[in-house]
């Protein structure tokens, strides 16, 4: 295919107009297909926005976990993803890793009755639905602390997946003592929020060398990072939050006030013109975030067209019912 860019966005748009499709985008997203979304924001922003879309066809530019979110909220809805791209630290845990994890705990002399598991929203349908079969429920960067209060209310133990540091940041937020699976030498009895050894490579980028470089180079600088940064980065920052609120943070700044930002670059990028800065010596690019291309987006608007769609999520039933209720416990808070 031999198209510019331009006429790659001048076909998309032609089929949008002709579809009955959604087109959604997360944050991380390439520019050129951000642009070309009907629908932007995080994961679950994404997949709340399109359950009351009522368009028959969604295409998602993202990470797999993604459009299965929105298939188990909307399973009448028919999800297509332009690149079945998948998120380095969902594929870190499994149905089968989540299993090891729970007799880990039993093994250390606690009863799955005494645990109340939590998932990051940044994990695979299999998984979610593990955690709401047990009556463990999602969280969100945003929401998990309140997520975690309220379990901790069962006098029950936490165990997280898979993102350990975000798990030991609210920990560390909250007073709580922590511990990762395989990583401390802790009794799992003492420790208040259990955490699988899951990560997101790009945000194990941003280094404590990076935070020194900036202050010394831009005095009274301000430095704010997402919450999936290792624990010594977040205790250093002058502003932890998602990404919806490290948007809103850095929009509320004065325009003179230099920010260094610790997050996927696409976002940084896009935040403000002057004075932002993105906190590492390396580009944080997530490289799955990246695989959808303009000619992706095309193709797959175009194979909707055809009579013969291309890269549906498909989630089966079983699946969908304890995800979505491990889901909708979140969302009732």
């Amino acid at each position: 295919m031999n198209y510019t860019n331009e006429e790659l966005k001048q076909k998309i748009q032609e089929l949008k107009d002709k579809l009955d499709v959604t087109v959604v985008a997360h944050f991380y997203q390439r520019d050129e297909v951000y642009e070309m979304a009907d629908i932007t924001g995080d994961s679950l922003e994404l997949a709340m926005k399109t359950k009351n879309d009522d368009k028959e066809f969604v295409v998602f530019c993202g990470v797999a976990f993604m459009g299965q979110s929105v298939k188990v909220l909307s399973p009448e809805k028919r999800v297509l993803m332009p690149k079945l791209a998948c998120c380095s630290m969902a594929r870190m845990i499994d149905s089968l890793y989540y299993d090891e994890s729970v007799k880990f705990l039993e093994d250390h002399g606690i009863p799955k009755e005494q645990i109340v598991p939590i998932t990051y929203i940044n994990s695979n349908a299999d998984v979610k639905a593990k955690v709401g079969e047990m009556g463990g429920m999602v969280c969100t960067s945003a929401n998990a602390k309140k997520i975690i209060t309220t379990a901790l209310k069962e006098g029950k133990k936490i165990l997280f997946v898979p993102d350990r540091c975000l798990g030991q940041n609210i920990a560390n937020q909250m007073g709580l003592k922590s511990m990762v699976i395989g990583v401390d030498d802790m009794d799992p009895k003492e420790a208040d929020i259990i955490c699988y050894d899951g990560f997101c490579s790009v945000h194990q980028l941003f280094t404590v060398e990076d935070i020194d470089f900036y202050r010394k180079k831009y005095p009274g600088i301000k430095i704010a990072v997402h919450p999936e940064c290792d624990p010594v980065i977040c205790e250093k920052a002058d502003f932890v939050g998602s990404t919806s609120q490290l948007i809103r943070y850095i929009s509320e700044l004065p325009e003179d006030q230099k920010v260094a930002v610790g997050t996927e670059y696409n976002l940084v990028n896009r935040l403000r013109p002057k004075n932002t800065y993105v906190l590492s010596s390396t580009k944080p690019e997530c490289p799955t975030m990246n695989e959808t291309t303009l000619e992706d987006l095309y193709l797959t608007l175009k194979s909707i067209e055809d009579g013969n769609p291309i890269n549906e999520i498909e989630v089966d039933e079983k699946t969908v019912k304890w995800a979505r209720i491990a889901l909708e416990r979140m969302l009732e808070l």
